[in-house]
C-alpha cells in the first residue's frame, strides 16, 4: 500500500469570496487552525465545551471521553439527555410557527409542518408506540417512503428511549428479514405502499414476505401508514394503521431521559462477508457530531432553505433530514421523488420553488443530470442557493466543476463531504467560509478529527503518497460498536495489523502537499496493474473528464500479464454506439485515458450501456460489476436494483 499511486493531477484552486467569508460561522483560514490547534491541545476539553453549548442535558455529565475500554469508547456517559427533546422541545418556545419541514410528494403535492405541528405529531405516534407496549431498549425496524411520517417514526422512537434501525424502502423481503431478526425487532413499522417515479413499490406486502419467513417471532407489532389507498387486508391483532393508532392519543409526551451512550439507532450496512454489519450509534455524541457539522460545514442559518436529498434508509437522511437539520432549527425539504420524474428538471425546479439554499445531493445524482446537458439548471431561477454540497462517494474533479459553473453559477462554495455510516458525521469536508477549495478533494479534517494517512503497519505516509485512510484519536459520532458482534467490529475497524490503535475507514486516500485530502477509493477498489498500484476512483475522474462521457464504473478483473487488467463500464453523453462507431469510441477513451494520467491507466476493456446498475439511492454496485467483468454468473440478490435489465448490455465487451 506504500506504493499505492496518485495519478490525479488537479491544480485548480477556488478561494472563498469575500462576502461569504464576512458571514461565514467560522470565517478565515486562521480561524480554522486555531480551533483545530485547541482540539489537538486538549481533546476532551474541546468536545466538553461544544457539548455543553450545543445539547440541551437533563443530567449535565462530569465525564467527558472515558477510553478504557478501548477501541469501546464512552462520551459524556454520566450525563442524560433525550434526542427527540433537543430537535423539537427546545424550539417549542422561540419558533414553535417555524417551518421545520416542506414536504414535496412525487405527484408534486406540497404539505408542511411547523415545528409546534411536528412536536404534536411525535408526541401523538410515541404515544401510540407506549399504548403497543413499546418501551425504552426495545428495536423497531422503520421501512418507509420518504415522508413527514418517517421522520415522525424515527422520532418518537428516540422520544421514548426505543433504538429504531431504519431500512431502506428499495430493500427486498430478504433483505429486510435479515434486519428483522439481527435486531431482535418488537415491531416494525412500514407503509401500505412507496411512490417514486411515477411508480408504486407496495412495502407492506414485503414485510408480511419477510416476516413469513420465520425467525421474527420477536415481531409483536406491525403499524402501517396509508400512503396509497390502503387496500390490503391486515393481519388483525399484529397490524395496526397509522392512523387508527394515533386517533385518541394525546400530543403530549414527556421524553424518556437516556444516558448519553443510549443506543439510537442501529444501521446496517453491507459487510464483505455478506452478513449485513448492524452499525450502533449513540445518543449524545451522534447528535453533537450531526450539530456542528450543520454548523460548520452547511454554516448554518436561520434563514436558510436546507435540503439533503438523501433517503432516510441511510446514515446521510439519518444525519442531515431526521436529526441534524431539525436540532439547529432549520427548514428543510424532504422529497419522495426521484431526480428525473417527470423530468430531468425536477431537482432544479424543487430548488426554485421551494427557495433552496442549501443543496445535498451525491456525484451520482449530479453525474445522471450532467447526462441532460448544462442548459436544463439554467430555465430554473436557482439564485436562492449559496452552498453546494456533495456526498455518498468522491466527486471527480469534472462533476465538481459542472456543479460549481453550471448550478452554482461559480458563487456557491462546493463542500465535498467524506464520512460514513460509522463514523455519523462529517470527517474530512471544507468549511466554506475558511478553506479554498480543490475540485475533487474533500480539502481538510474538521476541528477535532484527526485524520492520517498511514502504511500497512500503521506508519505515516509522506505527503503526496498513498495509504489507508485512518482517525487516531476518538470522536464523540463513531460507532460505538456492531449490534450483537463487539469482536467484528475490533477486527473490522481497528485491526490488529494496523496495532489497534486507529480507526481504519476502509478507504485509500493520499494526501497533497497542501495537506489536502483526496479519496482513492475503497481500499479493496485498488488495482494492481504491472505492478503499479492505482485507485479506480482516479481513473473514473478520467473517463468523466472526456467531453463524450456522462458516467464512468472502474473495476479489476484478473490477467496473466498484469495481474489485473483495467475494465471500464461507460455511459456517453449521446446514444450508445454500436458496431464500428463503438470501436471508434473505444480507441477515442483509451487514447484520452492516456493522454490524461498515463498509459498505465488505460483501460484493456470498455463496455457501454444506457445506464450503471444502480441501487435505488443511486449507488452503483460496483461488486455486480466486478462479477460481470470477470464473466461470472451473477448470484448477488439483484432486487435493489433500480434497472436491473442493464445487467444484460453490460455483460459483453466490445467485439
Amino acid at each position: 500500500m506504500s506504493t499505492l499511486k496518485s495519478i490525479l493531477h488537479e491544480t485548480r484552486v477556488f478561494p472563498p469570496n469575500e462576502k461569504f467569508v464576512k458571514q461565514a460561522n467560522l470565517s478565515g483560514i486562521q480561524a480554522y487552525h486555531n480551533l483545530y490547534a485547541e482540539a489537538e491541545r486538549d481533546l476532551p476539553a474541546f468536545w466538553d465545551k461544544l457539548a455543553r453549548e450545543n445539547i440541551i442535558w437533563h443530567k449535565p455529565f462530569t465525564r467527558v471521553l472515558d477510553e478504557s475500554h478501548h477501541p469501546f469508547f464512552r462520551w459524556f456517559d454520566d450525563g442524560e439527555l433525550n434526542v427527540s427533546f433537543n430537535c423539537l422541545d427546545r424550539h417549542l418556545a422561540t419558533q414553535p410557527d417555524k417551518i421545520a419541514i416542506i414536504f414535496e410528494a412525487d405527484d408534486g403535492k406540497v404539505t408542511t409542518a411547523t415545528y409546534r405541528d411536528l412536536h404534536k405529531r411525535v408526541c401523538q405516534f410515541a404515544n401510540g408506540l407506549k399504548s403497543l407496549g413499546i418501551s425504552k431498549g426495545d428495536r423497531v425496524i422503520i421501512y418507509m417512503p420518504m415522508s413527514i411520517e418517517a421522520v415522525v417514526a424515527m422520532q418518537a422512537c428516540a422520544r421514548i428511549g426505543a433504538t429504531h434501525s431504519v431500512v431502506f424502502g428499495g430493500f427486498s423481503a430478504k433483505s429486510l428479514h435479515e434486519r428483522i431478526t439481527d435486531a431482535g425487532a418488537v415491531a416494525v413499522i412500514t407503509a401500505d405502499e412507496q411512490h417514486r417515479g411515477g411508480k408504486i413499490n407496495h412495502l407492506k406486502s414485503a414485510v408480511d414476505e419477510a416476516l413469513a419467513m420465520g425467525g421474527t417471532g420477536s415481531v409483536k407489532s406491525v403499524v402501517v401508514y396509508k400512503r396509497g389507498q390502503g387496500n390490503l387486508a391486515l393481519q388483525v391483532p399484529r397490524d395496526v394503521w397509522w392512523h387508527e393508532l394515533i386517533k385518541d392519543q394525546s400530543d403530549s409526551c414527556e421524553p424518556e431521559w437516556v444516558n448519553a451512550e443510549h443506543p439510537l439507532f442501529t444501521l446496517y450496512t453491507s459487510g464483505s462477508t455478506g452478513k449485513p454489519k448492524g452499525v450502533q450509534h449513540s445518543s449524545a455524541g451522534y447528535l453533537l457530531g450531526a450539530i456542528m457539522s450543520m454548523q460548520w460545514v452547511f454554516d448554518y442559518k436561520p434563514t436558510d432553505v436546507f435540503w439533503c436529498t438523501a433517503d432516510v434508509g441511510w446514515v446521510t437522511g439519518h444525519s442531515y433530514v431526521t436529526y441534524g437539520p431539525l436540532a439547529v432549527g432549520a427548514t428543510q425539504v424532504v422529497f419522495e421523488g426521484v431526480p428525473t420524474f417527470p423530468d430531468a428538471g425536477r431537482f432544479w425546479k424543487l430548488i426554485q420553488d421551494h427557495k433552496v439554499t442549501t443543496f445535498y445531493t451525491a456525484p451520482t445524482a449530479i453525474r445522471s443530470l450532467i447526462k441532460f446537458g448544462a442548459d436544463l439548471p439554467g430555465k430554473y431561477d436557482l439564485s436562492s442557493l449559496r452552498l453546494l454540497g456533495s456526498v455518498g462517494e468522491p466527486i471527480n474533479p469534472e462533476a465538481w466543476m459542472w456543479y460549481y459553473t453550471v448550478v452554482g453559477k461559480s458563487r456557491c462554495p462546493v463542500v465535498d463531504t467524506w464520512w460514513q455510516t460509522e463514523t455519523g458525521s462529517h470527517m474530512i469536508a471544507p468549511t466554506p467560509g475558511a478553506i479554498s477549495l480543490k475540485p475533487g478533494s474533500c480539502t481538510l479534517p474538521l476541528p477535532g478529527i484527526m485524520a492520517a494517512i498511514v502504511d500497512e503497519a500503521g506508519h505515516d505516509v509522506p505527503d503526496g503518497k498513498g495509504g489507508f485512510l485512518v482517525i487516531k484519536r476518538p470522536f464523540p459520532s463513531q460507532a460505538r460498536t456492531l449490534w450483537g458482534d463487539p469482536e467484528r467490529f475490533k477486527k473490522t475497524y481497528f485491526p490488529d495489523e494496523l496495532g489497534g490503535k486507529y480507526y481504519l475507514a476502509g478507504d485509500s486516500a493520499n494526501r497533497d502537499l497542501d495537506g489536502y485530502f483526496w479519496i482513492m477509493g475503497r481500499i479493496d477498489d485498488v488495482l494492481n496493474v504491472s505492478g503499479h498500484r492505482l485507485g479506480t476512483m482516479e481513473i473514473e475522474s478520467a473517463l468523466v473528464a472526456s467531453p463524450l462521457v456522462a458516467e464512468a464504473a472502474v473495476v479489476g478483473k484478473p490477467d496473466e500479464i498484469k495481474g489485473e487488467a483495467i475494465v471500464a463500464f461507460v455511459v456517453l453523453k449521446g446514444a450508445r454506439p454500436q458496431g464500428e462507431d463503438a470501436h471508434a469510441t473505444v480507441i477515442e477513451l483509451r487514447n484520452w485515458v492516456s493522454g490524461e494520467i498515463g498509459p498505465i491507466a488505460r483501460p484493456d476493456e470498455i463496455r457501454f450501456g444506457d445506464n450503471l446498475p444502480k441501487t435505488r439511492s443511486g449507488k452503483i454496485m460496483r461488486r455486480l460489476l466486478r462479477t460481470l467483468a470477470r464473466g461470472e454468473e451473477i448470484t448477488q440478490d439483484v432486487s435493489t436494483l433500480e434497472n436491473p435489465a442493464i445487467l444484460e448490455q453490460l455483460k459483453q465487451p466490445v467485439a
